[in-house]
């Protein structure tokens, strides 16, 4: 927890249910333990689909899909979403996810490992989801640009990793330092790339958005 775990309290206690289905997707992934966006998280994302209203949206990590039919609900008509996910396990339900709440053609899933799918994808995206592996963030960035459209918005999720990213290299667990100093030459890039403009927000376990300038 990286902000004070009454005032998130206090945010999510305004909030209001997601649909039914949603409703029920989170429920049952957060009884099985599949990590999901954070209520704080997918009011802030909804605000940012509100503004930024993308017609192709590209999302890095499905896991269960209820992110890509969160955002799904807030897309203008016409809107598509891409989402790539390599857990053999959660492609299925994602699948089925999807089409128990109707959006089979709305929302594409690509099967395999990210880093491979996006060299494969050519069209340009106005709005990238990252949530995937941490420690593979800067790896994906290249080609993740590469798909951003102009004024395009990437925003990536849980840049934070608990707030570890903060600490010295020699106070993160040995098993953790990789993923620590990916995710730390991640954030200096997507600060100091002339072609964006960032902001790193204390929401959630941390968000960075990202506009790609003209």
């Amino acid at each position: 927890m990286i902000v004070d775990e009454r005032i998130v309290t206090f945010i999510n206690s305004l909030d209001t249910r997601n649909s039914e289905i949603l409703e029920t997707i989170e429920k049952e992934a957060r009884e099985s333990d599949v990590p999901i966006i954070r209520r704080e998280m997918q009011s802030f994302l909804k605000v940012l689909l509100m503004l930024k209203k993308p017609l192709r949206v590209l999302e890095v990590g499905t896991a269960v899909g209820f992110s890509a039919l969160l955002m799904s609900e807030y897309l203008p008509e016409g809107g598509r979403i891409t989402t790539i996910e390599n857990y053999e396990k959660r492609i299925p339900v994602a699948r089925e996810n999807f089409r128990r709440a109707g959006k089979e053609g709305q929302i594409t899933l690509i099967e395999g490992d990210a880093a491979e799918v996006l060299k494969t994808l050519t069209e340009p995206y106005d709005f990238i989801f990252m949530d995937a592996a941490k420690g593979q963030y800067i790896h994906y960035l290249p080609d993740v640009l590469r798909l951003l459209s102009p004024e395009g918005c990437l925003v990536s999720d849980n840049v934070m990793q608990d707030g570890d990213v903060i600490e010295s290299r020699f106070a993160v667990e040995r098993r953790n330092r990789t993923i620590h100093a990916r995710m730390r030459e991640y954030l200096y890039e997507l600060k100091h790339r002339e072609d964006l403009v960032t902001s790193i927000i204390p929401l959630g376990d941390g968000v960075a958005v990202s506009i790609k300038r003209q």
